[in-house]
């Protein structure tokens, strides 16, 4: 495969120069030097940047990157009736280097999660996120290209968990007592519901937040897949806070089990990558990002206090 030529501010102003002139978008903060632009984000490399004050140009790196890009734009156009919030619209769009392509986006007012909390109105926000994805035709995502992808075994999570814990007991990380909360036979019961379209990277960083607490939009649909929807109700744990990801889903219509399912994936999934950090493994997240990401999936909800898994949702 051809290697992708790393794009620099002159790059991106030189396209950006080019889309205003054709006409084919209007970039905010325009000098006479061009656009301002400037890097999303140091640690994401040189593929996302900020043009002028109403805009966010995404380069795709390599040709996996150029079918993923052209799916989600495709997507977004479906699920935007459907979701609530707001998603991003591209304003151009096509090819940026040898075959790779570019897409020229709205900005979406607002920050990331972790910045400001969700209010009671945001998780309403949430929920309406939640049922929309429901909502949106499975057939009509998959002809997009969407994969569909089988639900996770929470054993097989629970015991890699259990591994990762006892690594982290030795650096006074995490006590692993606490995963005795999740019994073998609790996992078991723990089914995934019935698979609906899922974003699958509701991050922090793809949620963003009003100052007032209201979820304003989700971004980088790149990931979307048809499958467990306790997958986003476990992404929503790490970047909001198990409480309020386990209102939202409930608002949503989801039970106890699929709520609890999103619980225990994301408390697994936070002791096996804080565990695989510590020890250079894995994706080289920050360790206090890590950390932060595991406390809020552990925090504790009312319903598994209250939650007989014998019974019924």
């Amino acid at each position: 495969m051809t290697q992708a030529p790393t794009p620099t501010a002159d790059t991106v102003r030189r396209l950006v120069r080019s889309l205003m002139k054709n006409g084919e978008g209007r970039a905010g903060g325009a000098g006479g030097d061009g656009p301002d632009v400037r890097p999303v984000t140091e640690e994401g490399g040189p593929w996302a940047w900020w043009v002028g004050t109403r805009h966010v140009l995404r380069l795709a790196p390599d040709r996996h990157a150029v079918v993923r890009q052209r799916r989600e734009l495709r997507l977004r156009d479906l699920v935007r009736p459907h979701v609530g919030v707001a998603v991003p619209v591209s304003v151009a769009h096509g090819e940026w280097s040898g075959g790779l392509t570019y897409t020229l986006d709205t900005r979406i007012p607002g920050t990331a999660a972790p910045v400001h909390d969700v209010s009671a109105v945001g998780e309403d926000d949430l929920a309406g996120l939640l049922t929309g994805l429901r909502e949106v035709p499975q057939r009509q995502a998959e002809a997009l290209g969407v994969p569909r992808l089988p639900a996770r075994s929470l054993e097989t999570l629970r015991t890699a968990a259990g591994r990762a814990a006892k690594q982290l007991a030795g650096a006074d990380e995490f006590d692993p007592a606490r995963l005795g909360q999740l019994t073998a036979p609790n996992a078991a019961q723990l089914t995934a519901p019935a698979a609906v379209l899922v974003h699958h990277a509701l991050t922090g960083e793809h949620l963003l937040v009003g100052a007032d607490g209201r979820v304003r939009g989700v971004l980088d649909w790149s990931d979307a897949a048809v499958g467990d929807p306790a997958e986003d109700i476990a992404r929503l744990a790490t970047a909001v806070g198990a409480p309020a990801a386990v209102r939202a889903a409930t608002l949503a219509g989801y039970g106890a089990r699929p709520c609890l399912r999103g619980l225990w994936l994301a408390r697994c999934d936070t002791v096996v990558a804080l565990a695989a950090a510590a020890q250079g493994r894995g994706p080289a997240a920050p360790l206090p990002a890590l950390r932060e990401r595991l406390r809020r999936a552990w925090e504790p909800i009312l319903l598994e206090r209250v939650t007989d898994l014998r019974g019924e949702d």
